[in-house]
């Protein structure tokens, strides 16, 4: 549970799992800036020796008022100002004076932002590990389990609930290497002082930077990216992308746990005795109920990304060498995008490990189809025979009389459908041959193979 989940009503559905993007964790990530800075100032024999460490003492979040900062941030349009003088305050004068020093607002934030995302981004990664390795053990244990493919949200082809859950795992490992590029190339120190000229340093300022890098563990750019804000984008299309392919799972999951369909059912732990008890997916009206939680709070995290994510595409064009507005638009957006990625992916890895799969009413449910799903394969059949145009008129004609009552393989079966295919050759034997599922998987189990191995080449 993160720290910025307690208290808050919403906070167990939409700031679950580690990753933290409260107040506090925003603060935490600007001091760290400050101190490694001072760190690098000493490093570069720009500050006094033992300033670093000095800065790196004080700079604890919970020593700072909060509240307090965010009341006047009010007078300088961000909090950074109202830090560096509560920072300074807490320090002897020669330590006081490597505080901030050749910096300006924006590299504070930037920088606290890249940091963030990346304390994040660990936590995303780790969830979708777990997530995708809960996809692969359900990929592969039910390689052969056929059920009814849908598409345009009609019955369609059958396929394999293996190829379901490897069309999960494909998209989740997708998105966990799109997260890994910007973890290793696009997270970067942000130090630029008033205009990116780092005029206050001297001849010193591309060291510092290169120093301050070092001391963050960030990439450090070939200048400064004040106006430039790729990088930002980049994290956010990523986060973003995360989300969509967590969505894709959870919509899944809330069709096919529906109570008509019942092929999937979530497993979780209720609320508990202290939280009102019951289990989980309970209503409030309805005592029957078993909602699918995990999938529905997926869902209520990932719509929320696109918007955000134009906002923080609206903010990209920034004017001359800081914005105005656009900059400061970002903050919140950004916070969100990180947490909700979090939630969902925190949310993902319990859905996936605790799935269960009725194989059973799958099957009873591509049964209960009457052959309809088959009719491709029928008129495949037929085509060698009667010709893909009378082959295709045939099989309509069919399913015409089958939905008038009729199930499909009699209305095939009978006249004066059945002395056409006995005049073409086509025996009943055939016609059950093709209206076997099993024998209509195409390559569903080598796809589904394919995409294990390929999970099973990915880091963990």
């Amino acid at each position: 549970m993160s720290s910025s989940e307690r208290g808050r009503l919403f906070g167990a559905l939409f700031d679950r799992g580690p990753a933290d993007t409260g107040d506090e964790a925003w603060l935490q990530a600007m001091l760290d800036t400050e101190a490694a800075l001072a760190r690098a100032l000493e490093r570069a024999g720009l500050a006094a020796a033992g300033a670093g460490a000095a800065v790196s003492a004080a700079a604890q979040a919970g020593a700072f008022d909060v509240a307090e900062l965010g009341r006047l941030a009010a007078g300088a349009g961000n909090p950074v100002p109202a830090l560096v003088r509560a920072l300074t305050a807490k320090l002897p004068p020669e330590a006081a004076a490597a505080v901030h020093k050749g910096a300006t607002s924006q590299d504070i934030i930037d920088t606290a932002v890249m940091l963030l995302a990346r304390r994040v981004l660990d936590a995303v990664r780790a969830d979708l590990s777990a997530a995708a390795r809960a996809a692969a053990g359900l990929a592969q244990a039910h390689r052969h389990t056929i059920m009814v493919g849908r598409t345009l949200l009609q019955q369609a082809v059958p396929v394999t609930f293996g190829l379901v859950a490897a069309g999960w795992l494909t998209g989740i490992d997708e998105a966990r290497q799109g997260l890994d590029r910007i973890l290793a190339q696009r997270l970067a120190v942000q130090f630029g002082g008033a205009a990116g000229t780092l005029a206050a340093l001297g001849d010193e300022g591309p060291r510092v930077a290169l120093l301050l890098a070092e001391e963050l563990g960030l990439a450090r750019p070939a200048a400064p990216w004040h106006t430039d804000r790729l990088r930002i984008l980049e994290l956010a299309a990523a986060l973003a992308g995360a989300c969509g392919v967590l969505s894709k799972v959870a919509r899944d999951v809330t069709l096919l746990a529906q109570s008509e369909v019942a092929e999937v059912r979530e497993t979780g732990p209720g609320p508990g005795p202290d939280r009102g008890g019951g289990r989980r997916g309970g209503s409030s009206a309805m005592p029957n109920k078993r909602n699918p939680v995990a999938a529905v709070v997926i869902l209520g995290c990932a719509r929320r990304a696109p918007g955000l994510l134009a906002t923080l595409a609206a903010c990209a064009e920034q004017e001359h060498q800081r914005a105005a507005g656009a900059w400061h638009a970002e903050w919140e957006p950004m916070a969100d995008l990180l947490r909700l990625t979090g939630s969902a992916a925190s949310w993902a890895a319990e859905l996936l490990a605790g799935l269960e799969v009725d194989a059973h009413r799958m099957r009873a449910n591509l049964d209960a189809a009457g052959g309809f799903p088959l009719a491709e394969n029928v008129a495949a059949v037929l085509a060698p025979s009667l010709g893909h145009p009378a082959a295709h008129d045939l099989v309509a004609e069919a399913s015409a009389r089958a939905a008038a009552g009729q199930g499909f393989r009699d209305a095939l079966l009978s006249p004066p459908l059945a002395a056409r295919l006995a005049e073409a050759g086509i025996t009943a034997d055939r016609i059950d041959a093709a209206l076997d599922p099993a024998a209509y998987l195409g390559s569903a189990v080598a796809f589904t193979d394919a995409a294990l191995a390929a999970h099973r080449l990915l880091p963990s």
